[in-house]
């Protein structure tokens, strides 16, 4: 059985976070030379009757879908993570457990985060949706852009919104969630769901006791039920680091946890690395808009986080978005994946001769090739990730941005 990719997703409330926000991030841990692309769907309202084609499988649409932002593996329709027009933001986690995840081609767990957001407008809404879709139409396929091997893997997810959050673990259409509304929490690619369940599948004991997993006479501890061995034990190191915060978990601090690779928060490893990462800041006074900061590159360590913020005109930005193939797509065609087209995005290829001039020393060369606009604009960003802590404020004078 495959191993999940290593990736990482937090949560910090008040009050363990700064000035009545909710701060939200998360590293996606994919293959080493996947590209992550950034891109932004406008609200759309859709003919009765329509449907939507989702990575795989094509589903009903719905009237009315919101504004989304979302990162995503160039090559599929879902996301890894992603906010809405509401302040909902999404992320999954592959995972693995007793019951091995179906090769049949049906809804990605990236396309549930998708899905979510664009027709919730609480996380209460989206986890509903999430759960009506794994139910009507189940998950499964590769996860992976991989002709020679189909990989695998049950979903769990982490949905907040300025309010709450709720960890989602799924098992096939199986699912337990709980709600969060304070304090840090974090999930990882292991079960961590234990017997605090505040919603869950209303056959999900009945199955699991048909199954010979649970007596029904203990308590029921989902980690312990549906994972392999010990795998539902504590995989979150970058928690600790939050909480060490006291009540100063901020934008900067999420990214700071996200840029550790001593505590493998950070992967970059043989087989997966950190291909893109989020932070959002959802201020929990409404009238504040929420800030969403995305890398579109690889190795937070080694990027920067470029904001977003939902506006009424909202400009796109192709730097950040790979090319588009089509129907020719290989990951289109039956068989998938056959051959790999180059999904490199201008901000993608730029990242990679950056990071060349730096693993060959030369960076001074770098920092002579900025102009003194490129400098004015690194420096903008780099204020931006100190101001966002006011949740906007800089916004209600004016300086909306988007990336």
């Amino acid at each position: 059985m495959a191993a999940a990719p290593p990736s990482y997703c937090f949560v910090a409330f008040p009050p363990c976070s700064k000035d009545g926000l909710v701060v939200f991030g998360k590293n996606s841990a994919r293959p080493r030379d996947e590209v992550q692309e950034v891109v932004y769907f406008a609200a759309a309202e859709h003919d009765p009757g329509s449907k939507v084609e989702c990575t795989y499988i094509e589903i009903e649409q719905v009237p009315k879908t919101h504004a989304v932002v979302l990162s995503r593996p160039s090559w599929l329709w879902g996301a890894e993570m992603g906010a809405n027009e509401h302040g909902v933001c999404v992320a999954n986690e592959a995972v693995v457990t007793r019951e091995p995840a179906s090769e049949s081609e049906a809804l990605l767990g990236m396309d549930l985060v998708r899905l979510g957001l664009e027709r919730g407008a609480t996380a209460k809404e989206a986890l509903d949706v999430i759960v009506a879709l794994l139910e009507e139409h189940g998950q499964g396929g590769n996860y992976f852009e991989d002709g020679s091997s189909c990989h695998t893997f049950q979903s769990a997810f982490l949905i907040v919104d300025r309010n709450e959050a709720w960890i989602l673990e799924t098992s096939g259409k199986y699912w337990a969630a709980e709600k969060i509304t304070e304090g840090v929490k974090c999930i990882c690619n292991q079960l961590s769901l234990t017997t605090k369940i505040d919603a869950e599948h209303p056959e999900l004991r009945n199955y699991v006791k048909s199954q010979g997993w649970w007596n029904g006479d203990s308590d029921f501890n989902f980690s312990e039920v549906f994972s392999l061995a010990d795998d539902h034990l504590a995989c979150c190191s970058g928690r600790e680091s939050l909480e060490k915060q006291g009540g100063d978990v901020s934008a900067q601090a999420m990214i700071d946890v996200l840029r550790d690779k001593d505590s493998g928060v950070c992967v970059d490893s043989e087989s997966f690395l950190t291909t893109a990462s989020i932070v959002s800041v959802l201020p929990q006074d409404p009238s504040f808009p929420c800030i969403h900061y995305f890398t579109g590159t690889p190795d937070p360590s080694r990027s920067i986080f470029k904001p977003f913020i939902f506006v009424d005109d909202v400009k796109l930005v192709p730097k950040v978005q790979s090319p588009s193939f089509g129907n020719d797509d290989p990951a289109k065609k039956i068989p998938r994946f056959q051959e790999k087209p180059d999904r490199r995005h201008e901000l993608y290829k730029a990242h990679e001769w950056a990071r060349s001039l730096l693993e060959n020393d030369q960076l001074r060369w770098l920092l002579l090739a900025f102009s003194l606009e490129d400098c004015n604009i690194l420096q903008a960003l780099k204020e931006s990730l100190h101001t966002c802590d006011f949740a906007g404020k800089n916004i209600s004078r004016g300086k909306n941005v988007t990336c």
